[in-house]
């Protein structure tokens, strides 16, 4: 393909990605500014942050997987200018958003009850239990937050909620220092006031998310076609789940991959599993920054499919994919360089500098397959191929990046690092199916699905 071809579809996926990539980073840099400042209470209290984030990573994955079915659905009735349908969109992706952040919320409380069964540090997971609870029900006003924000952004309104999370972030960063360290008059809560600056932060986004979307007079044609909120649709909210749902299964075995690994990492003490936090939560930032383009790849190639304009959708596509390259491979190359002082942000514990510098070493191998089978995904999204890449993730997680991870790290003794390396080998994986599988779809004569079930015109 002609680099000549892609060039038209540069810019305005830049455009699109770039509020999205902000927008996503707040998700992580809560669990950044989390790690660095409960880091500096010292390695027990970082390693519980790390198994308290890995247990309500997974579950939040669900949820942000299912809000991301709604995406593709406005992109294509966008591209259609249905305003009844994008009405329907509207009020039955947020009711459906909110009811999934009250079950997840249920869902992970039902869960704690199994931390001390998981052969972790007595002492880490003690202090994990409290925190994770408080983290668990900021999920609600999280998945409020997601219901009007994967609508906006369908339609490529993607500032508004790039702001919000910029703001957000500066007031969990205020209040976690605050109230971790008992500065600026607030109480000392110790490492659980990092929990509760979580929700207070996702709280205000939520709010000023809905408000956005309930009040701007951009929107106001979707707001008159949705009518009554009361008018739920169940095809409506089939249709979304039958997109939404396969996509937080997959999230759900990606992302649980890594958090098995870092149980994995509990069983090598918790030295080792403060390492791991650092490693990943650095790997974390660059990921969601890719997932940004992804995101941006979903919008273009879902409303370039809408318009029935295939060759665009295909060539939207790939310009992502080189962003994406492009981008990882700087990150990857920054890793490198920087991965003797990273872990010093974080934990003064030189134990645990040390291990995390190598596992950063191998965080920065694996940067182009992270970002570029993300950014498929995203692609495959916007085709509404959802279920094939479930399946791929399955596969290359937990039937190869996870046992070889075990085998590498446990019967051959390479400890962490041979995790890692398991999911190194999973995340190439991967990427390198659903390039393949991109490569099919989009040159197939088949037309995208122009009307979702039930979505009367």
């Amino acid at each position: 393909m002609a680099l000549s071809s892609l060039r038209p579809h540069i810019r305005p996926t830049l455009l699109l990605a770039y509020p999205v990539v902000l927008s996503q980073l707040g998700h992580i840099l809560v669990s950044v500014c989390d790690s660095v400042v409960v880091g500096q209470t010292g390695t027990v209290p970082l390693a519980a942050v790390s198994l308290g984030v890995s247990v309500t990573t997974v579950v939040m994955m669900l949820g942000l997987g299912v809000s991301m079915g709604i995406t593709p659905l406005v992109a294509a009735a966008d591209g259609r200018r249905d305003t009844v349908a994008l009405g329907q969109l509207l009020v039955n992706g947020v009711t459906m958003s909110t009811l999934a952040g009250l079950a997840l919320a249920g869902l992970g409380w039902l869960l704690l009850p199994l931390l001390p069964h998981i052969d972790q540090p007595a002492e880490v997971v003690q202090l994990a239990l409290p925190w994770a609870r408080v983290m668990f029900l900021s999920l609600i006003p999280l998945m409020v937050f997601q219901g009007f924000k994967q609508f906006a952004e369908g339609l490529g309104l993607t500032r508004q909620a790039m702001q919000l999370s910029v703001l957000a972030n500066v007031l969990n960063a205020v209040l976690c220092y605050g109230l971790v360290f008992g500065r600026l008059g607030m109480p000392d809560l110790g490492m659980m006031g990092a929990a509760w600056a979580t929700l207070v932060a996702r709280l205000l986004m939520a709010v000023l998310m809905a408000a956005y979307v309930l009040r701007t007079p951009r929107l106001a044609p979707y707001r008159a076609a949705a009518g009554s909120w009361l008018r739920l649709s169940p095809a409506v909210l089939g249709r979304l789940l039958g997109l939404g749902f396969p996509i937080g299964v997959q999230m759900i075995f990606e992302v649980g991959a890594f958090a098995f690994s870092a149980i994995m990492a509990g069983w090598l003490g918790a030295t080792t599993q403060a390492a791991h936090q650092i490693a990943i939560n650095v790997a974390s930032v660059t990921y969601m920054a890719a997932s940004g383009i992804g995101a941006a790849a979903t919008i273009r190639v879902g409303n370039l499919s809408g318009l029935g304009d295939r060759a665009g959708a295909r060539h939207a596509g790939y310009t992502a994919y080189l962003l994406t390259f492009a981008f990882m491979t700087a990150m990857g190359l920054l890793l490198i360089a920087g991965r003797q002082w990273v872990p010093q942000f974080y934990n003064g514990d030189p134990a645990v500098a040390s291990q995390a510098v190598g596992l950063l070493l191998i965080a920065a191998l694996f940067q182009i397959s992270d970002g570029l089978q993300v950014v498929g995904l995203g692609a495959l999204r916007g085709l509404h191929d959802v279920k094939v890449p479930s399946v791929v993730a399955l596969l290359s997680y937990w039937a190869a990046a996870l046992p070889l991870g075990y085998f590498l790290g446990f019967k051959l003794g390479w400890g962490a690092p041979g995790v890692w390396v398991g999911l190194l080998v999973g995340l190439t994986l991967v990427a390198g199916l659903l390039l393949y599988r991109f490569g099919l779809l989009s040159a197939t004569a088949r037309q995208p699905v122009n009307e979702p079930a039930g979505v009367q015109r």
